[in-house]
C-alpha cells in the first residue's frame, strides 16, 4: 500500500513539474469592467491572442513563451504590462476603474517584480496627472497667466520626475538579473542618466540573448558609448558658408560647444538667443561654438544665421537628417549639443537655458 501511495505521489510531482512546460496560463479578472466583452494580449506590436470577458469580468489566455517576455493586456482604453514565460500559472486581478492602472498578480516572481515597479510608476504617474490637471484648470481659467503658471508648476514636475528616477534606479540596482529591472532602467531619461544606462548595458551583455528589447538596448548603448561624456569627440570635416572645409580638430585647445540645429527647428531658434548671450559672455575666455546645421536649403540656413545673429563658425552638408555628422553623433532630435574641452574630450551634453550658463560659469570663470 505504501508503495502505491509513493507511486501516486511521484506521478503527481512529475505531472506538476511538466505542467505548462510549452506555454504559460494567465487567468485574469477585471473588476468594474462594465460592458467590456473582450481583451487582447500583445507582445510588443504583435497581437498574440484575444479572449472573451465573461459577465464576472473573467478571461483566460494560454500562450507559448520559451523565455521571459514582456506582454501587455489591452482592455478597452487600459493596458497592463506583465512578464511571463512557459510554466507560469498567473492569476491577474485589476480594478478597471482605477486611474493609475495598478493590478495584482501571482504565480511568477518575475511578474510580481514587474508589478512592484508598476506600482512605483503608478505612484509618480498619479502625481504627474494631478499636476497636469491643475495646470490645465488654471490655464483654462486664466489664459493670460500661462507663463506664470508654467514657472510655478515646472519645479514640481521636475521634482516628481527626479524622485521617480531615483526610485527607478534603486529598483533596477536590486533587480539586475530580471527583466523588471531592465524595464525600470528603460524608463529613465537617456540624456540625464546616460552614465548609469551605459553601465547597466555592460552588465546585460550575455543575458537574455533572445530578448529583442534587451538586445536592441545593448546595441543602442554600444552606439552611444563613443560619444558619451568622458570620450574623445569624434573628428569630422564639413563645409562652411564660404566654401572652406572646417574640421572639429581645428578648434583643439578651446572649449567648443558643438551645436546641432536647423533653420526649420522651432526649439532651436528659441534657444538661439541664449546661446548668443553665452557666446558673447565667454568668447574671450577660450570658448567658441561650432554650429552644425541639419538644413537642406542653403538660403534658409544663411538667413537664419543672419536673423539670429549667430556670429560663430557654421558648417553644413545640407543633407538634413542624412547628415553624416549627425549620424556620427547619434543625433535623433534637435537642438542637440556637446561641450568639448581643450583636450578634445566631451564634458557635457545637451545643456540649454540656465544649465548652459551655469556650467560655463563654473567651468570658465
Amino acid at each position: 500500500m505504501n508503495r502505491i501511495i509513493l507511486f501516486f505521489l511521484a506521478l503527481t510531482a512529475a505531472l506538476s513539474a511538466c505542467k505548462n512546460n510549452t506555454s504559460f496560463v494567465l487567468e485574469g479578472t477585471l473588476q468594474n469592467a462594465g460592458s467590456l466583452t473582450n481583451v487582447q494580449l500583445y507582445k510588443g506590436k504583435e497581437l498574440v491572442d484575444s479572449a472573451v470577458v465573461n459577465d464576472k469580468g473573467e478571461f483566460r489566455f494560454r500562450v507559448p513563451s520559451p523565455e521571459p517576455e514582456f506582454f501587455y493586456i489591452l482592455a478597452g482604453e487600459k493596458n497592463y504590462l506583465l512578464l511571463a514565460k512557459n510554466g507560469d500559472d498567473l492569476k491577474f486581478n485589476a480594478d478597471y476603474a482605477s486611474s493609475v492602472g495598478d493590478y495584482q498578480i501571482e504565480g511568477s516572481e518575475d511578474a510580481a517584480k514587474l508589478r512592484d515597479f508598476n506600482q512605483i510608476n503608478g505612484k509618480y504617474g498619479k502625481i504627474f496627472v494631478d499636476l497636469k490637471t491643475e495646470f490645465d484648470r488654471r490655464v483654462s481659467a486664466n489664459p493670460d497667466s500661462r507663463e506664470q503658471i508654467v514657472e510655478e508648476l515646472s519645479p514640481k514636475f521636475d521634482e516628481n520626475m527626479k524622485a521617480f528616477s531615483i526610485e527607478a534606479l534603486s529598483f533596477a540596482e536590486a533587480n539586475k538579473d530580471n527583466l523588471a529591472g531592465f524595464y525600470a532602467m528603460s524608463m529613465l531619461d537617456p540624456i540625464e542618466y546616460e552614465e548609469p544606462l551605459l553601465h547597466y548595458a555592460e552588465g546585460l551583455k550575455g543575458k537574455f540573448p533572445n530578448n529583442k528589447l534587451v538586445q536592441d538596448f545593448v546595441a543602442k548603448m554600444n552606439r552611444v558609448k563613443p560619444i558619451a561624456k568622458g570620450q574623445p569627440a569624434i573628428d569630422f570635416q564639413s563645409t562652411a558658408p564660404n566654401g572652406h572645409i572646417i574640421k572639429l580638430s581645428d578648434f583643439k585647445g578651446k572649449y567648443v560647444l558643438l551645436d546641432f540645429w536647423a533653420s526649420w527647428c522651432g526649439p532651436c531658434r528659441q534657444e538661439n538667443p541664449n546661446i548668443v548671450k553665452q557666446y558673447n559672455r565667454f568668447k574671450n575666455k577660450n570658448f567658441t561654438i561650432l554650429g552644425v546645421s541639419l538644413d537642406g536649403d542653403r538660403d534658409k540656413w544663411l538667413k537664419a544665421i543672419e536673423d539670429d545673429e549667430l556670429d560663430w563658425t557654421h558648417v553644413s552638408d545640407l543633407d538634413e537628417w542624412n547628415s553624416a555628422i549627425a549620424r556620427q553623433y547619434q543625433v535623433a532630435a534637435i537642438p542637440a549639443s556637446f561641450l568639448i574641452d581643450p583636450s578634445g574630450k566631451i564634458i557635457a551634453k545637451n545643456l540649454r537655458g540656465q544649465e548652459l550658463e551655469e556650467f560655463l560659469k563654473k567651468t570658465l570663470n
